[in-house]
């Protein structure tokens, strides 16, 4: 029935280079310049960028080496994560404010179900202005904010008007909205995925859709029911204000690459101790140990293991991620060394009501007030 179908109003606050513009904010040197946060040291990689840097090319996730390059007159500054949750902290209660329905994905972005808010104000829109103005009155920062149906296309709309805007896909406006889109701008297509869908014709929402469930299912696997429902604009994933723990992790970058098992044991030891400590912190435990291997090529590897039971202790964690090391040889010299614990006693089995995907749409939204 088209009526089992949630009608919700729903803003993603996306905080423009949020380490970024916090260093720039807290030194006013540092404003109109471009600055890498992270990245120093021969081996460093960048975990924010300002857009003065990000028009030399220079992104999160890139060397500092590489960052260099693009942009000699590069300035890196030491991370201060304290500092970014501080910062954080203070925008969610901005959020409180207008909904408790809040779920967090990072310091910087954060989901809102505005269906029902604290201010009775039925535009969706309008909430989104008020919230970004505070944060930029109250905080001194900009963000970005896409409004929509779902989360989904929130997070998609989020993006276009960056920095400092905002864009709001209405109702009515969905189903052409998804068709339009770049394949590459579908949140959950990473680059060998798009890769993937260009080899097979697949270049638009509107080319997406084109391809049945069965094709779907055929090519893409478990992604592949995803993919051919929120083309249609259904997505039902509410917000959750308090999202549960699907994994937890630690990693070291190495100042030089490592070439022999033996050397990576006292790595491994350090980082299971990291992982244990943070499961103890978080009252938590695990199944899943998976083993992450990024090579000197930057090529990336995982081993996984699952236990009968679940477990936090370092010894067993640490036992568990020298199997897998010694599982297979070794491809390259390694750069990184990284293990997570997944399969938390935290998980719940949740049952996905069937969807017929013949009579479901958004139509039924089409009459909602943005």
């Amino acid at each position: 029935m088209l009526n089992d179908l949630p009608i919700r109003k729903i803003i993603h606050v996306d905080m423009d280079a949020f380490y970024a513009s916090v260093e720039q904010m807290d030194d006013p040197e540092l404003k109109g310049k471009p600055i890498a946060v992270g990245g120093g040291g021969k081996r460093g990689v960048i975990s924010a960028a300002s857009y003065e840097a990000r028009q030399f090319g220079v992104k999160s996730a890139m060397s500092g080496r590489l960052a260099e390059k693009l942009c000699p007159e590069l300035i890196f500054v030491r991370p201060r994560f304290d500092r970014y949750k501080e910062i954080s902290n203070r925008i969610r209660k901005i959020f409180f404010d207008y909904t408790d329905l809040v779920e967090p994905l990072s310091l910087d972005e954060a989901y809102l179900d505005v269906t029902e808010n604290k201010i009775g104000l039925p535009s969706a829109t309008l909430i989104a202005k008020k919230i970004r103005q505070r944060i930029y009155d109250e905080v001194g920062l900009t963000a970005s904010a896409g409004i929509s149906i779902n989360k989904f296309i929130a997070k998609v709309a989020s993006d276009y008007n960056k920095p400092n805007g905002q864009k709001t896909v209405n109702p009515e406006d969905v189903l052409q909205f998804l068709e339009d889109l770049d394949i590459r701008k579908f949140y959950g297509v990473g680059k060998v995925t798009a890769e993937k869908m260009y080899q097979k014709g697949i270049f638009t929402g509107k080319d997406l859709k084109s391809k049945s469930l069965e094709y779907l299912d055929k090519n893409f696997g478990k992604s592949g029911r995803y993919y051919y429902y929120v083309v249609r604009g259904i997505h039902h994933s509410e917000v959750k204000p308090n999202r549960i723990r699907k994994s937890l992790a630690a990693e070291r970058t190495f100042s030089e690459n490592l070439s022999s098992e033996i050397f990576m044991l006292e790595k491994l030891d350090h980082i299971a101790e990291e992982v244990s400590k943070r499961l103890e912190k978080s009252k938590v435990a695990g199944k899943t140990i998976t083993l992450k291997i990024k090579y000197s090529d930057f090529t990336l590897q995982t081993r996984s293991k699952t236990l009968p039971y679940f477990i936090s202790d370092k010894s067993i964690i640490l036992e568990t991620a020298k199997e897998l090391l010694y599982q297979e040889k070794l491809n390259n010299s390694v750069r990184l060394l990284g293990i997570s614990l997944s399969n938390l006693n935290t998980d719940k089995d949740k049952q996905s009501k069937p969807i017929d995907e013949d009579k479901k749409s958004v139509s039924v939204q089409l009459k909602f007030d943005f």
